[in-house]
């Protein structure tokens, strides 16, 4: 429920299968065969056309990488979604509750969480507000997803907000011709626990299917009562046939975690004491300090989704969508010390003393809506490729708060409400891409899209907005195919991207803008794939994390006038032998703000070109895996994240460590011709060699004027995310 994380998020390595495969199941989007056969194979094409307009190919001039079903499989133990995506490339991940379990965040090229568009089933995920991705609202949403494609920089037109970083798009479970059941649970470190069940009828009377899951998942956390209970659901209904795809989702969570979001900034117990938490901290009567038991985050949210697409004949093909999203939840906070006037009550004097200040317990609510519509049409020939479509999205959000209690003074009413706003936003976008084959080597793609965004508030954080943005989104590229081997492409985009709520508690943001400049070279043969890609993100206005958090965790930005992201993106799949794979990846990059301005002590000063905050210059991953014996997998996992600044003014005092961590996956399934058609067995351990790390941090400055009268003082301070040291986690899957 709050803005996600606080700063980074990571992510790494690169989980891809063959490209020849990723391409030739993308390609099916488009392409579907004049046969008239009811397989599973043409079923899932169909399938595959709910993200076709937001996915690419190798023909697309965009740098992706695709993660498969069974590889989110080995992995999927309860942890969140940015968590299994952590060995991608140029991705950082990071975990409030230092598991896995609960908040979690992802950071794609140094770009937070709320410059990631997230898609599912090509419906925009994202908060339309904050901008960010709650997957804490999802759990385990990994046992219900087909494929994830990550495409990075500004990637194609997407009928979600635009993308600043990456685009992440989930294709949820395609349609399946047999009747199938699944139990799934795991257990771990830290009394964390997934259950799991799932089912589908396979197509009845080849055209009908029904299929659904449900799962618990628990954890202590980490870091002290960093609780997580997490309930979800999944239920999908299906009609195909040879040339028509009608789907009807409704999917959910209800999470209640205790929260963990404030960080350490005392630098004994980061040493000491790594998992103390001060939410929840307060003083009693008698002098002795305790912790809130329901400094709780609680939030449900349900999803709606009915799509239809339609294959008219070998040309043309047809999506068109609706969606309804509902949230609810609070979360509740013991609040020590607060100005009364603050909450909207007066002062009172009680035994002849004038009470101004109190201990006092608070609920934030949001109440919101998110529905709309997504629609495209695709023609496709043997030298064209062509879509057009768009989306009209609108959210309506409730903010209201109640003060339960104080300490010191009478409340005027049981559950006084302090503050209560309404915001709205609109979303409208219409685009037209195309990719065409101009002769047999090269192809040239282009993207138009136009976007309207109307944004509406009027809280006391926010102030009274207002504002409407027109945005012109151009994309063109050319991709070089030397041989069946090579693939070298170039393209340019442009993106405008609008500020969010909390831009606004800081003054009057403008929005952003970007040019973005891809060069990239793929290499492909069956026993090595090698993708090199440099890139050059040239901001204006930049909204930059500064490293402050406000009072619920979310992080504060500010525009930072002219800056840019330079960088090289190198990952490889290497086949040494039939019992070997080498997939390692790596991202250097240089991130700066041009002639970025602070005022220290009083005094404007220039500070030249600094380091844009949580934006490391390198980024590894590697993974090692062995098949000792058939269905039998060991993977040994690397992930190194460089030193970054937590701020935009390269203060020693912002730095984050670099780390480097380890894990070790293993996966066995048995083939059975009995009650179960296989038996899975999985294990993770994380942090094998036990690293001592932070993932991500805070960082914040203020100016001390009373202390020397007449004199102005800048002061530094931060905070901390340890993550956890080592851990396992165990599983165990019966399928039907």
């Amino acid at each position: 429920m709050k803005t996600l994380f606080k700063l980074p998020n990571l992510q790494g390595s690169i989980k891809r299968k063959n490209i020849f495969l990723s391409s030739l199941l993308l390609c099916s989007v488009c392409s579907f065969s004049q046969e008239t056969q009811k397989d599973t194979v043409k079923v899932n094409q169909l399938d595959e056309v709910l993200i076709s307009a937001v996915r690419v190919t190798t023909k697309t001039p965009v740098t992706f990488s695709n993660i498969s079903k069974e590889e989110l499989q080995k992995r999927n133990l309860g942890q969140d979604i940015p968590i299994l995506l952590n060995f991608l490339p140029s991705v950082v991940t990071t975990s409030d509750a230092g598991n896995g379990f609960g908040y979690s965040g992802i950071r794609v090229r140094g770009s937070d969480a709320s410059r990631v568009n997230v898609t599912v089933n090509g419906i925009p995920y994202n908060d339309a507000e904050s901008q960010g991705t709650f997957w804490v609202n999802m759990p385990d949403f990994a046992s219900s997803v087909e494929s994830i494609q990550l495409q990075r920089g500004v990637g194609t037109s997407t009928n979600g907000a635009g993308a600043f970083g990456a685009s992440l798009n989930l294709l949820t479970d395609a349609t399946s011709q047999e009747a199938s059941a699944e139990i799934s649970n795991s257990f771990g470190s830290f009394n964390s626990r997934k259950h799991t069940v799932k089912f589908g009828t396979g197509l009845m009377n080849d055209h009908f299917e029904v299929a659904g899951r449900v799962s618990n998942i628990q954890s202590d956390g980490f870091i002290d009562r960093a609780s997580s209970n997490l309930r979800s659901y999944f239920l999908q209904g299906t009609y195909a046939n040879e040339n028509t795809l009608i789907k009807a989702l409704v999917f959910g969570g209800k999470e209640k975690t205790y929260q963990s979001w404030n960080g350490l900034e005392d630098a004994e117990k980061l040493k000491n004491d790594r998992t103390y938490n001060t939410a929840g901290e307060y003083v009693d009567d008698n002098g002795v300090t305790r912790f809130y038991d329901n400094e709780t985050d609680n939030y449900d949210q349900d999803h709606y989704q009915l799509h239809w697409n339609q294959k008219w004949n070998s040309n043309w093909s047809t999506n068109l969508a609706f969606h309804y999203t509902i949230g609810k939840g609070f979360y509740e906070n013991y609040k020590a010390g607060e100005d009364v006037t603050d909450y909207a009550l007066e002062p009172q004097t009680i035994d002849g003393v004038l009470i101004e200040e109190s201990d006092l317990i608070r609920r934030k609510w949001l109440d919101n809506d998110f529905y709309g519509t997504t629609f495209s049409t695709n023609y496709k020939n043997e030298k064209l490729d062509f879509i057009v479509g768009g989306g009209y999205n609108k959210y309506e959000g409730k903010h209201f708060g109640n003060v339960l209690w104080t300490r010191s003074i009478i409340l005027p009413e049981y559950n006084f409400k302090y503050y209560d706003d309404f915001s709205t936003k609109t979303d409208f976008n219409i685009f037209a891409k195309a990719n065409y084959q101009i002769t047999e080597k090269f192809s040239v793609f282009g993207d138009l899209q136009y976007r309207n965004v109307n944004y509406s508030a009027n809280g006391n954080d926010t102030g009274l907005v207002d504002d409407s943005f027109d945005f012109f989104n151009p994309k063109a590229g050319l991709t070089y195919t030397a041989n069946d081997k090579n693939n070298i492409y170039f393209s340019y985009a442009r993106a405008n991207r609008e500020p969010n709520r909390n831009d606004y508690e800081g003054g009057n943001p403008k929005p952003e803008k970007m040019n973005d400049f891809e060069l990239g070279w793929r290499y492909n043969t069956p026993k090595a794939r090698l993708n090199i890609n440099g890139y050059f993100m040239q901001y204006k206005d930049q909204l930059v994390l500064t490293g402050e958090l406000n009072d619920v965790g979310a992080p504060i930005r500010e525009n930072s006038g002219n800056s840019y992201r330079l960088g090289l993106e190198i990952d490889a799949a290497l086949y040494l032998s039939e019992k070997w794979i080498l997939r390692p990846n790596m991202t250097l990059s240089t991130n700066k703000n041009q002639d970025f301005v602070f005022q220290r002590d009083g005094v404007l000063q220039n500070l030249g070109d600094t380091n844009i905050a949580f934006s490391p210059n390198i980024i590894v991953g590697n993974a090692v895996t062995f098949l000792p014996i058939k269905n039998l997998q060991i993977s040994f996992l690397t992930k190194l994240v460089g030193e970054q600044y937590m701020g935009n003014i390269d203060s020693e005092n912002s730095k984050l460590d670099s780390y480097a961590v380890n894990d070790l996956s293993v996966s066995y399934e048995i083939k059975t011709n009995s009650i179960f058609k296989s038996i899975i067995f999985s294990g993770l351990v994380n942090n094998i060699f036990d690293y001592q790390y932070e993932s991500n941090g805070f960082f914040y400055t203020f100016d001390d004027d009373w202390s020397t009268p007449g004199q102005v003082s800048t002061m530094e301070g931060a905070g901390y995310y340890p993550q956890a040291g080592i851990n396992f986690l165990a599983g165990l899957t019966l399928k039907f």
